[in-house]
């Protein structure tokens, strides 16, 4: 009972991690893009917090299979894959 328990809980943890697709990443990092003041960056501010954050969004749906955190060049290849698109 209880590995059938973790096995939908890691489950659920997956699908979650996938659910959010790279134009919500980019759309939910744009209105995180604001200064300790509240106003929007703009410029180079602006580009370098998008980078940052989407790049965090990717490395966190960098999972493998079965719910594991990928490391090494998988992780690489993931985090790559999910920016590129």
């Amino acid at each position: 009972m209880k590995k059938l328990l973790v096995a939908i809980i890691g489950s659920m943890f997956v699908l979650s991690a996938y659910a959010q697709t790279p134009a919500s990443v980019s759309s939910s990092c744009a209105a995180k893009a604001v200064d300790k003041n509240g106003k929007a960056l703009s410029g180079a501010a602006k580009t370098s917090f998008m980078k940052k954050c989407e790049k965090t969004s990717c490395e966190a749906q960098a999972v493998s299979k079965n719910g594991k955190p990928l490391s090494g060049a998988a992780k690489n290849s993931s985090i790559k894959k999910c920016l590129a698109s």
